[in-house]
């Protein structure tokens, strides 16, 4: 896995797991696939994309969504990590963590030097196809449908044996300031989050209490995330109103959607807004 250091944001946010009470997250309807554009025609083909700056395109993390043509379902999500400034690849099989090297010039490219973690997978065979198709790449090419980017991988044939489709949370990954939580105008510019969608984390302060808690991502939809295992520390504060519509919004949160550069809104299950976000960074 990539090994991010976000260990001054949360010395920053005086962050106290030790002394937090656990908030278990109940969700009280189905789950239902957020459409952030409705007006999309159903079908669109895939349009080709030149790579002309490998690093600037292709670094980050890309999920894993075929595998020689057939859809890929693991446990875990599979998904692949690109760095382009030692040319490593970090990620999990579904299963298993890997880490690796590749080699990239033009649109060409190679994996090698692959490890994994030994858990013991029921999807041991899936895990080792990707190993194998990983080995086989030689080459990439770039398309993008709804806007949503993706990476062919073929062999020496020049036949697609894996689809990567980038993994569209990059835009969460920051310190945010809650501007507004249900509608509701949120004064306190100390409240705000660092969230961290490539190491799945939840960092926080209400203004009240610290927070922390996990993300899950379902790679099937497009922009999907939720917030998970939602811990805050006890404190009781004389107005704990702008703590509790933060949690509840961070509990109703199916879907994300970039507003601008600098501001992205939560959705819950029917697309309305419960949390605007500004970005920012952490005070030195």
């Amino acid at each position: 896995m990539k090994n991010i250091v976000i260990l001054s944001l949360v010395a920053a946010l005086s962050l106290c797991p030790a002394t937090m009470h656990g908030k278990k997250k109940q969700k009280k309807y189905a789950k239902t696939e957020v459409s952030l554009d409705s007006s999309k025609p159903v079908e669109q083909p895939m349009t080709p994309v030149t790579i002309t700056n490998a690093k600037k395109q292709l670094e980050g993390e890309w999920d894993i969504v075929t595998l020689r043509k057939k859809p890929v379902s693991t446990p875990d999500r599979a998904y692949l990590y690109l760095d382009f400034k030692n040319f490593k690849v970090y990620g999990s099989t579904g299963c298993n963590d890997l880490n690796g090297r590749f080699q990239q010039s033009g649109t060409n490219i190679n994996f090698k030097d692959f490890i994994t973690t030994e858990r013991a997978c029921h999807s041991a065979t899936r895990e080792r196809d990707i190993l194998k198709a990983l080995a086989e790449v030689q080459r990439m090419t770039m398309s993008t449908q709804y806007n949503i980017e993706y990476l062919n991988l073929m062999n020496s044939k020049g036949q697609v044996i894996m689809v990567l489709k980038h993994h569209n949370l990059d835009l969460m990954n920051g310190v945010w300031i809650v501007r507004e939580a249900d509608g509701v105008n949120v004064r306190d510019k100390n409240v705000r989050m660092v969230i961290d969608a490539t190491m799945q984390t939840l960092h926080g302060n209400t203004g009240c209490n610290i927070i922390n808690g996990i993300i899950h991502i379902d790679a099937s939809k497009d922009h999907a995330i939720q917030f998970e295992d939602i811990h805050t520390t006890g404190n009781v504060c004389d107005d704990m109103t702008t703590e509790t519509a933060i949690l509840v919004a961070l509990e109703q949160t199916e879907s994300c959607k970039r507003i601008n550069d600098a501001q992205v809104a939560l959705l819950d299950h029917k697309g309305r807004i419960v949390l605007m976000l500004d970005r920012t960074t952490l005070p030195r």
